[in-house]
């Protein structure tokens, strides 16, 4: 479970169903491994205020830039390296699956991930 914090414009995992918490469910894996980052494939079940960010930090995996949820620093772009690679869902005229897929940004970081897990761009 999840409950936002408004003023703070962030989310923290809660232990239980406490008051203002909501159900707040993902799967993760991991793809690959470097010497400090890890690269994994986040499968959203439930769509909560930074979901992914507060999750991962909540269990020691923060993501590289994410000041926010505990990086050491930030990203020289302000950026966070967290990028929604597939998109599913109806199309909302002809009632079809639609997939929308995106590569990752030109970044060192994500290219050594993507070599390392034999995934392509």
């Amino acid at each position: 479970h999840l409950k936002r914090n408004e003023a703070q414009n962030k989310s923290y995992v809660s232990r239980g169903q406490d008051a203002g918490t909501q159900e707040a469910v993902l799967d993760y894996r991991l793809l690959g491994l470097g010497e400090r980052y890890a690269f994994l494939e986040v499968v959203l079940h439930t769509g909560r205020h930074h979901q992914i960010r507060a999750q991962l930090s909540h269990i020691g995996c923060i993501i590289r830039g994410d000041l926010k949820y505990g990086a050491p620093r930030s990203n020289p772009d302000g950026s966070i390296h967290l990028h929604s690679r597939s998109m599913e869902f109806i199309h909302p005229v002809r009632r079809e699956p639609l997939t929308i897929v995106a590569p990752p940004p030109a970044d060192p970081l994500w290219d050594a991930m993507l070599h390392a897990s034999g995934k392509q761009t």
